[in-house]
């Protein structure tokens, strides 16, 4: 799967400021709510917030402002909506509960990021 130059930007982000786990779901064919989710998990709450508002900053100054953003302040999970692309900050727990991989993921529409990758 490609990923869009906004997620690969939110990926490079996330993997700067060592968030784990960095997925990308392409759920364009399943919801019409986004095109891309892109998932990753933060070591605690205030790695969920710091994530979260890092990445709203970083995008803001390219003139990228999110349609919504929730849960940032809570620090458990954070989403921020960029239109085709879903951004979800979860600590691990939240992560783990929610489990968007089992439910929008199927075989051939999973990106895992990585730093070789790149």
């Amino acid at each position: 799967m490609e990923i869009n130059s906004l997620a690969a930007k939110i990926c490079e982000f996330l993997d700067t400021k060592l968030a784990e786990d960095i997925t990308v779901l392409d759920v364009g064919g399943l919801t019409i709510v986004a095109d891309r989710f892109v998932i990753a998990t933060a070591r605690n709450s205030n790695h969920v917030k710091t994530l979260a508002e890092g990445l709203e900053e970083k995008l803001s100054e390219e003139g990228i402002e999110p349609l919504r953003t929730e849960g940032i302040r809570e620090g458990r999970w954070a989403v921020l909506d960029y239109g085709a692309i879903i951004c979800h900050i979860f600590n691990d727990e939240t992560r783990m509960m929610y489990c968007l991989e089992k439910l929008w993921g199927k075989d051939d529409n999973v990106y895992r990021y990585s730093k070789s990758e790149k």
